[in-house]
């Protein structure tokens, strides 16, 4: 596949980089208006997605060039250049939470509430932001068969993106990207729910992105090592257990308490 989209001269403006910025910007504009339904400040949610997009994508990238240093030790200048890929999603999440947290700390807001907003378009997001991965013919899963990825009813567009060098491969990306949108048709459905509670969604977001994950991380040829073990799978893992614990913990609170959807709520803590 041809990663860049458009080319100007010396000017090229990468696919993984427009795919990056449109999931932003829709994530973004997805999460103010759930904010408005609630009365929350649009400069507070404005300004709090800023900074959670700008320290998420600096640590997606280091937690990227961590696991991958050999590859960039002897050329730092190289670290900086996102454009042409190296994202790892997990250190985005990771950064993007705590950057949430102290600003909602900082604000004495709620920190489970604005997750609760947040959720739905970041698994939307994850689903854009993973075509990035198509275009720079990266992320991808084992060698296979043409007639095999067809048995899939996969779309001709994507194998045929999915020949690299004579041979065809799994496209990983597709089957996340695919989950991904799955989870956020499902998370749309569940916040309507009356007796939803506040960090549910988040758990239940959690859990559905982790299970995914690692199935679909153990199909991949291009995973983040550690030892012996993907790293993305240990993490998944985490995730998935650390959520299903507190979901259980909010599962016993009260049916008419901190519920999700109160027209009441108050969101400072």
């Amino acid at each position: 596949m041809n990663p860049v989209l458009i080319s100007i001269g010396p000017l090229e403006i990468k696919w993984y980089s427009f795919l990056i910025l449109l999931a932003v910007a829709i994530g973004i504009t997805l999460f103010m208006k759930e904010g408005k339904r609630f009365k929350i400040s649009s400069d507070f949610l404005f300004n709090l997605a800023f900074w959670v997009i700008v320290f998420g994508i600096i640590g997606a990238r280091i937690y990227y060039v961590i696991f991958n240093w050999a590859d960039y030790s002897n050329n730092l200048v190289s670290v900086l250049k996102i454009w042409n890929g190296g994202l790892a999603i997990h250190g985005g999440l990771i950064a993007g939470f705590i950057t949430m947290f102290v600003y909602c700390y900082k604000y004495k807001v709620n920190v489970l509430k604005i997750s609760d907003l947040a959720v739905v378009p970041v698994i939307l997001g994850q689903a854009i932001g993973r075509w990035g991965n198509f275009f720079n013919s990266e992320a991808h899963g084992a060698v296979t068969s043409l007639s095999h990825l067809k048995e899939l009813h996969i779309p001709e567009f994507i194998i045929n993106g999915m020949e690299i060098g004579g041979l065809y491969y799994h496209p990983t990306f597709f089957y996340e990207s695919l989950w991904c949108i799955i989870g956020f048709i499902i998370l749309l459905i569940v916040r309507r729910i009356k007796y939803i509670k506040v960090g549910q969604l988040t758990c239940i977001y959690l859990m559905w992105y982790s299970f995914g994950r690692f199935f679909i991380e153990s199909m991949r040829t291009d995973s983040l090592m550690l030892g012996g073990f993907k790293v993305a799978q240990i993490i998944s893992i985490v995730l998935f257990v650390i959520a299903l614990l507190v979901l259980m913990v909010l599962s016993r609170k009260g049916k008419f308490e901190d519920l999700y959807n109160s027209e009441n709520q108050n969101i400072r803590f």
